[in-house]
């Protein structure tokens, strides 16, 4: 995924099929300077990481 798309879908009032290492994410913030983004899995919102922008894909 690229970063434009990816602030799109986190500012978006509608969740995307997000997903990143087999499972569906909701991506909190987007960093695109460094190629970044804060998400977390849609069925625990306490488990927040810090992935690579690449490793997002949109289903």
């Amino acid at each position: 995924m690229d970063a434009k798309r990816a602030q799109e879908i986190s500012t978006s009032r509608t969740i995307a099929n997000v997903i990143c290492n087999g499972n569906q994410v909701y991506i909190e913030h987007v960093d695109q300077d460094n190629g970044m983004a804060t998400i977390h899995p849609l069925n625990d919102a306490n488990s927040k990481q810090s992935v690579s922008i690449d490793s997002l894909k949109e289903e």
